[in-house]
């Protein structure tokens, strides 16, 4: 069973970076890919998404770069002293290099730093804690970051510019060290793969590569889409998401021997309202215990946790020690729980990143 547990290990810090432009769900473009199944209002009270931060221009990686800037200046610390970096992201800047090359060039880190990228969603940030704090588990990495996020850019194609209204761009940066004596993190991880056509990108990979046809639009669960764009089987990932997280958390509780009632708060991928009120409910969770940041930026697959911990519980973190219980959950099908505790955290202000700060110094 897939319970891992990592000791003398801490999150020093988080930040996050999003697009200073705002969409309003309330007031969509022609860029946005709405649901003829939903008038803009009913869209914002069924998701619970009014806004997300969008941008044409700037890449997963820049605004992970931005986050992982402000994060290296709060914390102080020596950008040789980071040895390791792993990305995770489902918008990476090229089929190849990883992005973790360039992202560990781009912040000045040590050629001799460990870099390398996850390709997860909706589950990364806890998954990609795993990847640093096996790293750091040995005391031989000190340093490392954990940089987590997606960029939903627009299509530029012939039928229009379009851009899901269920997604925002956002990108984050997670510190950890090795301190000994520290707790450290605990996990409960799963995979489900025979439902890995849930979410899916049909076209673009070696299995079924990129052809002309791949631009041909249809009609999949009322939305117009071509095969290079992702499609969801939403009542089979709804399905998957209010029934795997509470028992994810369950097992965890019940593993490691924890009451997980005694957690300050649970922070979930935030995928939309009413699957993460069903997954409280059903925890039986107060609601001053789970906060959410997806009224204001959307779905930000694998920046969901981190996001929500910056925007809504910057000054509790950095005031007082916080016991944490976080889930993330959906492409792959995957999922993975992870317990914490906080202790003098550094949580950056959120950063604002302009188009014109895309940095064109690696594009070829």
């Amino acid at each position: 069973m897939a319970f891992l547990e990592f000791n003398n290990v801490r999150i020093a810090g988080m930040s996050a970076g999003v697009p200073r432009n705002i969409a309003s769900n309330l007031h969509p473009s022609k860029d946005d890919n709405f649901s003829n199944e939903y008038t803009p209002e009913d869209f914002v009270k069924t998701t619970g998404v009014l806004e997300r931060r969008t941008s044409n221009t700037l890449t997963t990686s820049d605004l992970c770069y931005a986050a992982a800037e402000r994060l290296i200046i709060d914390l102080g610390w020596e950008r040789s002293e980071i040895e390791g970096l792993v990305f995770v992201s489902q918008t990476p800047d090229y089929v190849l290099p990883a992005t973790a090359c360039i992202l560990q060039d781009r912040l000045g880190l040590s050629r001799e730093c460990y870099a390398a990228d996850v390709s997860l969603g909706c589950s990364g940030w806890v998954y990609g804690l795993g990847e640093i704090a096996g790293l750091l588990g040995r005391g031989t990495i000190r340093k490392a970051l954990l940089l987590c996020g997606d960029a939903k850019k627009r299509w530029r194609i012939s039928q229009g510019l379009l851009r899901d209204p269920l997604f925002g761009s956002a990108g984050t940066a997670t510190a950890l060290e090795w301190s000994e004596g520290e707790n450290g993190l605990r996990f409960h991880f799963g995979t489900d793969g025979s439902g890995y056509d849930s979410i899916i990108t049909p076209d673009g990979g070696s299995r079924s590569p990129f052809v002309a046809e791949s631009f041909n639009f249809e009609d999949i669960e009322g939305k117009q889409l071509c095969r290079l764009m992702t499609r969801m089987k939403g009542m089979d990932v709804f399905s998957f998401g209010i029934s795997t997280a509470p028992k994810s958390v369950k097992k965890l509780a019940e593993h490691f021997g924890l009451d997980y009632n005694q957690a300050d708060y649970f922070v979930f991928h935030q995928a939309n309202m009413k699957m993460n009120n069903m997954i409280a409910k059903k925890l039986k969770l107060p609601v001053e215990k789970v906060p959410s940041c997806m009224y204001h930026f959307g779905n930000t697959s694998s920046a969901s946790i981190p996001l929500t911990i910056v925007t809504q519980l910057k000054d509790k973190v950095e005031q007082h020690p916080v016991k944490f219980i976080c889930c993330g959950f959906g492409v792959g099908l995957s999922w993975g729980t992870v317990a914490f505790e906080t202790n003098n955290m550094v949580v950056s202000q959120l950063v604002e990143v302009d188009d014109e700060d895309a940095d064109q110094k690696y594009v070829v």
